[in-house]
């Protein structure tokens, strides 16, 4: 039997606001422990909650990014339970009435593009964090209040791969926003899975599991991928699935079981009496989806449109909002869009990743106009393309510009005429059976020729005069 999996997200994502929730402690992490708080986030009595406008105007951007329908009636509710980084013994939430829904957020995965529903959008406040030590368990406050945003998928997910996808497009959209850092290691950003497994072709779903303590998107694909694994090898062997809460154990590559999950918590929602309801007026929302920045599928369309890239160019390029930035700054300049998409792509991208370097920062370390000299340094035959490779990875380690770079190491392209024919009459002696495969008209030949010359002059020749050149020597024209 072949089963599918049915896959949904719940996402936490903390708002890059200044202050929490709720009061006005301040969000910056890795501030020393129980340094940001006050009585409000822990939860002493008389204290009254007030809600931080900037958080709800990041939540309606949000919103409506995912296209989701805004409400105009918004309340909060306390959500009930006991854990020692809660001292509420509550959280501020929204249950039956969530700020948003009903939305949407188009993906690709193995090349097939679907829609993923999203059920709902909702506000709440974070707990603490417990810190495990061999001695106990410590609790760190300073998360108590954070602004949250909880966004829910619908069960529309069949694969690993799919969820990847759509973590990966949720976060770009949320980075083009500017109300998140999705910074995963800090905790800006938690994904949690619902999963079961279903024969193929039936539409009833199967019992689920819960699976937590997935810190990065390689790492929920790999959670998604064991456990689907996992359920199948139970159901094959005729076993049944335990609804659960299982975590991911990064090290081991496996699953492990937490504790059982009942068919639904009690949480004791009702509505939360420090907090007045209040309307959002069409206006409000109107007005912010006005304001929204063009996203990464518009501009993606605009690319290919205004710039000729293909599909999957202009996909890569528009994915980060950075990038995209430092791409058309520096089309701008220089009008050559695939060219220098090439560039970016390729070496720069290259050297980003290996470096770790935030694309924010891109401009610091290889200025808009050093890439723009380089790439004419080409087009007046100054270097070759293979020597403006060693030029860029200079450039990029260095800080200086190819002129510069060009001086210092002498990688200027050899254009000189007589200079070359010494190294093509060098090359003609020692290929000689080539050397009569071009005379048969061999094109590959030719080229085998071509690259010979480049390699003695480590790049430096002028391919087109050398080809010129041979061409002369060997078959009488040029």
């Amino acid at each position: 039997m072949t089963y599918e999996p049915v896959i949904g997200l719940e996402v936490h994502v903390q708002m890059d606001t200044r202050s929490k929730a709720f009061c006005g402690c301040g969000t910056v992490f890795g501030m020393p422990a129980n340094t940001q708080v006050c009585p409000v986030c822990m939860g002493l009595p008389g204290v009254l909650p007030v809600l931080n406008e900037k958080f709800l105007e990041y939540a309606i951007r949000t919103a409506l990014a995912l296209n989701c329908t805004v409400a105009n009636y918004l309340k909060f509710d306390r959500k009930h339970y006991f854990y020692p980084d809660l001292p509420k013994n509550y959280q501020i939430s929204q249950y039956d009435q969530p700020l948003a829904g009903h939305g949407r957020l188009n993906i690709e995965a193995d090349a097939i593009k679907k829609t993923i529903r999203i059920l709902r959008v909702h506000m709440e406040e974070d707990a603490g964090k417990l810190i495990h030590t061999a001695g106990g368990s410590l609790v760190d406050f300073n998360r108590c209040g954070m602004p949250l945003l909880e966004i829910v998928s619908e069960p529309d997910i069949n694969s690993a791969a799919e969820a990847y996808a759509y973590l990966s497009q949720l976060k770009n959209i949320l980075e083009y926003l500017e109300v998140s850092d999705c910074d995963m290691e800090k905790g800006s950003l938690r994904c949690d899975a619902n999963i079961s497994l279903r024969p193929a072709g039936q539409t009833a779903l199967g019992i689920k599991t819960e699976v937590k303590n997935m810190n990065s998107f390689k790492g929920v694909r790999d959670a998604l991928n064991y456990e689907i694994g996992r359920q199948e090898q139970v159901l094959r062997d005729g076993g049944a699935i335990t609804q659960e809460t299982r975590l991911w154990n990064e090290e081991q590559q496996k699953t492990f079981s937490m504790r059982s999950k009942e068919e639904a918590h009690d949480y004791r929602y009702f509505p939360e009496p420090d907090l007045v309801p209040f309307t959002i007026s069409d206006e409000t929302i109107a007005a912010a989806k006005q304001a929204l920045p063009e996203l990464p599928a518009v501009k993606k369309t605009r690319f290919m449109a205004e710039y000729k890239l293909s599909e999957y160019d202009a996909s890569v390029i528009s994915a980060d909002k950075y990038l995209a930035l430092y791409f058309e700054n520096t089309v701008k300049q220089y009008h050559m869009p695939k060219i220098i998409c090439n560039w970016l792509m390729g070496d720069v991208m290259n050297f980003i990743n290996t470096n770790q370097v935030n694309i924010k920062k891109l401009d610091e370390v290889l200025p808009v106009k050093n890439l723009v000299a380089m790439v004419q340094l080409i087009d007046n035959n100054t270097i070759s393309g293979k020597i403006a490779k060693e030029v860029l990875a200079a450039m990029l380690t260095g800080g200086k510009d190819a002129a510069t770079i060009i001086k210092e190491k002498n990688l200027g392209q050899i254009s000189d005429s007589e200079a070359l024919e010494a190294i093509i009459d060098e090359v003609i002696r020692e290929q000689q059976k080539v050397v009569e495969e071009v005379k048969t008209g061999k094109d590959k030949a030719l080229m085998f020729l071509v690259g010979q010359v480049m390699q003695k002059t480590r790049g430096k020749a002028n391919p087109q005069i050398v080809n010129t050149l041979i061409k002369k020597k060997l078959l009488g024209n040029a």
